[in-house]
Parts: C-alpha cells; sequence; structure tokens
C-alpha cells in the first residue's frame, strides 16, 4: 500500500506557487488526506490567491468538517474577489452552523458592507463587534471606510475618537481619505498636522488639493514629500502632476514627470492631459507620441485616448483627431467608447465640419442602444456653434429619448432653442425642468497661481 505524501511540502507548495492548486488538490484527494479542516482550509486560500474563487468556494461546499478559520477563510475569499452578496449569505452560514464569529470574521465581513455600501449590516457588524469586545484598530478602520463610503462623516469621526486602542497610519488614512471623497477638505488640511506622514496619506492630501485647486496647501505636501523621501513614488508623482495641473502649473506638473524614476500609463495619461487641459494641443500630441517609443512599453488605454482626443479638440486639430482615432481602433485594438466619439463630434462641430460630424452622429442614432447622452450633447453642441436648426431640432428630440431626467439636458435644448429663436420651445424646456423638479448641479471655478 502507498504511503501518503507528507502534507507539510505539499501545503509549502501551495504558498510559494497558488497556480499548482489543481495538481496539489489532486494529490491529497489520492492520500485521502482532505479529512482534516487544516490542509482543505490551506488549498482554499489557495485557490482565492491564485484567483479561482468559484474553485474556492466548491471546495469548501465539500468539506466533510468546517471550523471558524476555514469559514473566515471562505469569507476573506469572497471579499477579496468582490462577491459581497456571498460573503453575506456565508456570515449567515456559519451562524446557523452555531459557530460564533471571531474577530477576523467581523472584520471581514464589515468589508464586505463597505465594498457593498450596505449599512443596516455594517451597523450589525459594528454592534457585535462591540458586544464581543473585538473592537480593535483594525476593525476601527474598516467601520470608518463604511461610514465615510455612506457619506456618515460624523458616524465615522465617533468610531475614530472612541478607538481606545493606539491609532495606527492606516486608521487616519482611512479618515483622510473619506474626509476627500466627502469634500471636506478643510479637516483633511487640520488633520495633516497631527500625524505621521506616508505615500498613502501624502497621496490622499493631493487629491485634495487637487479639488479644490489649492496650490499654496499643494506646493506644502511636495515639500513634505521630499523631505521624508517620498518624492520618488509613482503613485505620488502621479498625483504631484494632477494636482500641479488642476493649479495650472503644467511647467511644474512636467518637471516632476521628466524626474520620474518609473512612468506607468496613469503617469502618461495626466500629462497628456495636463497639456490638453491648458490648451497645449501640439505638446500632448507630442507627448503621446514619446510614449509610443518609450522603453519600456507602456501601452495606452481608454483614459489615454480620451486625453489625446481632448487635446486635439482643445487645440482644433481635426486631421490628428481622426488619426487618433484610427490608431486607437487598428494599431491598438481598443474600441473607442461614447466619450471618444462625443469628442470627436464635438472637435468636427467647433472646426465646422458639420456633415462630417452628421454622419457619425447618424451612424449612432440608427442603433438606440448605442446613442448615448454625451453623444447626443456634442452633437447638439455642433449643431448650436454652425446653426443647423433642422438637425438640432431631431438630436433634442434624441437626447430627451436617451437621458430624460438630466436637467443639463433640459437646459442646454433651451439654450439651441433661443440661439434659434424659438423662443416658445426655449420657454417650454425650462418649464419641464421645474415641472419635474430637477435641479442644475452648480457650477464652481477657482484661481490660482501657475507654475
Amino acid at each position: 500500500m502507498r504511503r501518503p505524501p507528507p502534507l507539510a511540502p505539499l501545503l509549502r507548495r501551495l504558498s510559494s506557487h497558488p497556480s499548482d492548486c489543481p495538481a496539489v488538490h489532486a494529490s491529497l484527494i489520492k492520500s485521502s488526506s482532505l479529512s482534516g479542516p487544516i490542509p482543505a482550509t490551506a488549498l482554499l486560500t489557495a485557490y482565492a490567491n491564485a484567483g479561482l474563487p468559484s474553485a474556492a468556494s466548491r471546495l469548501f461546499g465539500e468539506m466533510p468538517a468546517r471550523d471558524a478559520v476555514a469559514w473566515n477563510a471562505l469569507l476573506a475569499c469572497l471579499v477579496r474577489h468582490a462577491r459581497p452578496a456571498a460573503a453575506a449569505d456565508a456570515f449567515r452560514g456559519m451562524a446557523a452552523a452555531g459557530l460564533a464569529p471571531t474577530a477576523a470574521t467581523l472584520c471581514t465581513v464589515a468589508k464586505a458592507c463597505v465594498a457593498s455600501r450596505a449599512l443596516r449590516p455594517g451597523r450589525q457588524v459594528h454592534a457585535r463587534s462591540v458586544l464581543a469586545c473585538h473592537a480593535d484598530v483594525v476593525m476601527a478602520t474598516v467601520l470608518v471606510d463604511l461610514y465615510m463610503s455612506c457619506g456618515l462623516v460624523e458616524e465615522a469621526m465617533r468610531v475614530f475618537r472612541c478607538t481606545d486602542c493606539p491609532k495606527d497610519v492606516a486608521l487616519y488614512n482611512a479618515v483622510i481619505s473619506g474626509y476627500v471623497e466627502n469634500g471636506r477638505f478643510r479637516e483633511v488640511f487640520l488633520m495633516l498636522g497631527r500625524i505621521e506622514l506616508n505615500g498613502i496619506t501624502l497621496t490622499c492630501a493631493l487629491t485634495a488639493c487637487s479639488a479644490t485647486a489649492n496650490l499654496m496647501y499643494g506646493m506644502q505636501v511636495h515639500c513634505k514629500a521630499l523631505r521624508r523621501g517620498f518624492s520618488s513614488e509613482t503613485i505620488l508623482c502621479n498625483a504631484l502632476i494632477n494636482m500641479y495641473a488642476k493649479c495650472g502649473g503644467t511647467m511644474a506638473a512636467r518637471m516632476i514627470f521628466d524626474r520620474m524614476v518609473c512612468r506607468n500609463v496613469v503617469s502618461w495619461s495626466s500629462m497628456i492631459d495636463a497639456y490638453s487641459h491648458h490648451g497645449h494641443g501640439e505638446a500632448a500630441l507630442d507627448l503621446f507620441k514619446m510614449m509610443e517609443k518609450a522603453e519600456p512599453v507602456v501601452l495606452p488605454n481608454m483614459v489615454t485616448f480620451s486625453a489625446v482626443l481632448s487635446a486635439c479638440r482643445q487645440s482644433g486639430l481635426v486631421d490628428d483627431g481622426r488619426a487618433t482615432l484610427h490608431l486607437m481602433k487598428n494599431q491598438y485594438g481598443i474600441n473607442p467608447g461614447p466619450e471618444h466619439y462625443a469628442c470627436f463630434i464635438d472637435l468636427l462641430g467647433r472646426a465646422g465640419q458639420i456633415d462630417e460630424a452628421w454622419d457619425l452622429y447618424c451612424s449612432f442614432s440608427s442603433n438606440q442602444s448605442e446613442l448615448s447622452g454625451s453623444i447626443c450633447v456634442a452633437m447638439l453642441n455642433a449643431c448650436i456653434a454652425n446653426m443647423d436648426v433642422v438637425r438640432g431640432n431631431k438630436v433634442a428630440l434624441h437626447l430627451l429619448e436617451v437621458d430624460p431626467e438630466n436637467s443639463g439636458s433640459h437646459v442646454l435644448i433651451s439654450n439651441f432653442h433661443a440661439a434659434a429663436r424659438q423662443w416658445s420651445e426655449s420657454d417650454e424646456s425650462r418649464r419641464t425642468i421645474m415641472d419635474k423638479g430637477l435641479r442644475k448641479e452648480a457650477a464652481s471655478s477657482h484661481i490660482s497661481s501657475t507654475g
């Protein structure tokens, strides 16, 4: 009779090579070694690490004995692979099996609630963690994430203030990220002076500076990054490029970009977008050509091409915009989305090439499922710019069908009718906004120094 293979080498193999899961699984079945929860749980975790959550779930269902560790491993797998509903079902199954949740269980379930913004079950997990005395700094961090993601800033801060154990940088980062997400930028700047900064904290702070176009604070954060030795981190450099660009400092943004040790697709796209927003179309196109020749190779994505097309639109570069769409489809195999076609239609409209814009628009309007609000808006703006009333009236009807509840659509239609001196139709569009109780989003602007 063959002796079963020793478990330790197999489990070590799983930890170092998760892709070997099927072979190790077969070996464990042949040796009848899966009857205990330890090897089965190790295999389940390996399946999760290998990106195979369905295989992990099937293995869990076949386990003859499941302890709290096995349940926690399943929950962690489901949360990691963005299956919050399945994680909630597993948590209920664990309770039905008569197993009390551990601190790890509650923390994992709370993460599932954050992923799905499930406030009510999240509050239940919060209550159970307090009753079971499992309220440690890790749980506090997850709960702060939960309440911040649901817009409940004060509840999040109550959790933060009531955390008795020493607060770590992860908890502070959760608070700062939540403040940024909820537009509480003043609180972000106040908290920065109270904590030890790391790369994540500085990146969150720069996001706040970008959103408020606050160049003074942004430069202070940059100085802190330099002093603490974080200035070579790619993610932080990308945030610096975005901050300086939003504050009008394209030269400073380019200086950061040129000094980067490692540039990824976000780095290139951010710098191209910076040139685009400030009307430097030729510079944006030159940088895109540099990106195509860069070593190591960095492939452009949908966002990159959006930035390039926007640069063409801002500078009226019709031929370059047309070539960019062709390059996107034929060389890189990326199907342009509605935002790309809308940008190109807007470019054609600004250049007075209304017939080509109309032909492209008609290729979408013939199929209602492909017609988006952004494409209709771009075409209607093109009609306004070229005073094409006949086509504009058709586009206005399409826009009302595609995006009837958007107040901005009704305002644009009203402006079109006013430009065409169709006063009764313009007044009707305005009345529709009031009758439906639609609100136009408030605009904002910032004046900042350039660099």
